[in-house]
């Protein structure tokens, strides 16, 4: 067999319809949309219009609450400050920092603070300086002989934090 010999199976393609080519088409005239009427016409966009019935979208019952001035914090398990501190991207002997790991690579940014969760295990004597910690974190850390500090998380918007 040759590159010049090679066919697709029969039937495997079907050629395009060419809608509004005139009456041999098929699809000539009207092209398939029927006679007048809103919907045979150009630019129309009627998405969720049930014909003047309440659209379900509407009929359905609104929940739940988003809360718009929201702390977002960033997460950090014990387990990936154990693993940054064994590869040397962490320094267990000196308070760890929000922006210590913001450097080490281990949190992207700050958002409104960083917060620690207990996924994993910490067997290093570790100082964390953070906005937020779990209880059963707290307890891992100071199990394995460290300490955490809480510190009030940052404000975005220090203007209105003055008045």
């Amino acid at each position: 067999m040759k590159l010049n010999e090679l066919r697709d199976n029969p039937g495997a393609t079907k050629k395009r319809m060419r809608v509004a080519r005139g009456p041999g088409s098929g699809k000539g005239k009207t092209g398939g949309r029927g006679i007048k009427g809103q919907k045979s016409r150009s630019g129309v966009a009627i998405n969720a219009f049930e014909g003047g019935q309440m659209p379900l979208y509407q009929r359905l019952p609104k929940r739940g609450f988003n809360k718009p001035n929201r702390k977002r914090f960033a997460v950090v398990n014990l387990g990936l400050i154990e693993k940054f501190i064994g590869e040397g991207k962490l320094d267990a002997g000196q308070t760890i920092t929000e922006d210590a790991l913001v450097t080490s690579g281990l949190v992207r940014r700050k958002l409104d603070g960083v917060r620690v969760l207990a996924k994993g295990d910490i067997t290093s004597k570790v100082s964390l300086q953070v906005s937020g910690a779990s209880n059963t974190a707290i307890a891992a850390i100071e199990k394995a002989g460290g300490s955490v500090e809480i510190t009030a998380p940052a404000e975005k918007n220090d203007a209105a934090a003055a008045e």
